[in-house]
């Protein structure tokens, strides 16, 4: 069962730093995970992922014992919301779109659209409308993915794709970013490493207004995938702030080998996940005072 195991020790010492900081002084950690693939298995289609059955009781469990839980997610935060069934978190803030939108206590706050996004949605539709069968495109208003995971041929549809699609982004003056069978045409500027610096900085400014104290000190962050990437070298950097920081690796066998090379703890996907937080409430809740 996995309520019933121990936490997993990290492989770099910076991580066992990490890990033992958040233990020491949980009001100061923040607890940041990935979605897809990381708190629920990866699915034939977005709109059909289920979060891990044990996701969300262990989420609400450890809540209340961290400084701050977040969720960063290329998703849009609502939709995370829903179909995460993330709402019941309490204090959990949610960043979708790569840190573009953000909900926090039931209000979700989201900026404009790019305009390149409408610029080349239509030269888009029309490229996945002849490309083969069961490729799919996916409007997530802020950003385009072309979801090769339905092919006879998912790899080869994806690297035969890729320099029409990275054509049709640098028209409209978007990136592509790379993903498990997906290319996402997005706004440049914007990944998972700038949200989480931002969310140490904000949970840092809220803690300080309202103790006179309280800086963020150990940050912990789960992922699975290439977008998961810049939060490695936003932990670096924030580790030379002084902010000690352990990234986990929900590895399967799709997850590239260079976040698994670079994480501090890997775990089985979503199970590890959901057992490692399991075993975070269990550490919390039994250490003294």
């Amino acid at each position: 069962m996995t309520g019933e195991q121990r936490l997993p020790r990290p492989l770099t010492s910076a991580g066992s730093a990490a890990l033992a900081a958040l233990l020491a002084e949980p009001v100061a950690a923040l607890v940041a995970l990935d979605f897809d693939g990381t708190l629920a298995p990866i699915a034939a289609r977005p709109e059909a992922v289920v979060p891990h059955p044990g996701a969300v009781p262990a989420l609400v469990a450890l809540a209340p014992r961290v400084g701050q839980l977040a969720v960063l997610t290329g998703r849009p935060a609502g939709e995370a919301v829903a179909v995460g069934r993330l709402a019941d978190v309490p204090g959990l803030v949610v960043a979708g779109h790569y840190g573009l939108e953000r909900w926090a206590d039931g209000r979700l706050n989201s900026p404009a659209p790019h305009p390149g996004v409408a610029s080349v949605r239509l030269r888009l539709g029309e490229v996945v409308a002849a490309a083969p069968a069961g490729t799919a495109l996916e409007d997530k208003g802020h950003s385009l993915a072309v979801h090769t995971r339905g092919t006879a041929d998912p790899t080869g549809t994806l690297q035969a794709l890729r320099p029409v699609v990275e054509a049709i982004a640098a028209d409209g003056g978007l990136e592509v970013v790379p993903g498990r069978l997906v290319l996402e045409l997005r706004p440049p500027g914007i990944d998972k490493g700038v949200a989480l610096t931002q969310l140490v900085a904000e949970t840092a400014d809220a803690a300080h207004a309202s103790s006179g104290a309280g800086a963020v000190r150990s940050v912990l962050y789960a992922g699975d995938d290439v977008g998961d990437l810049p939060v490695v070298d936003a932990v670096t950097g924030l580790r030379q702030q002084g902010v000690l920081g352990v990234v986990v690796c929900a590895d399967s066998v799709e997850s590239p080998a260079k976040l698994r090379a670079r994480a501090d703890l890997v775990v089985d996907g979503p199970n590890g996940v959901v057992s490692l937080l399991q075993a975070l409430v269990r550490a919390l809740t039994s250490a003294p005072g």
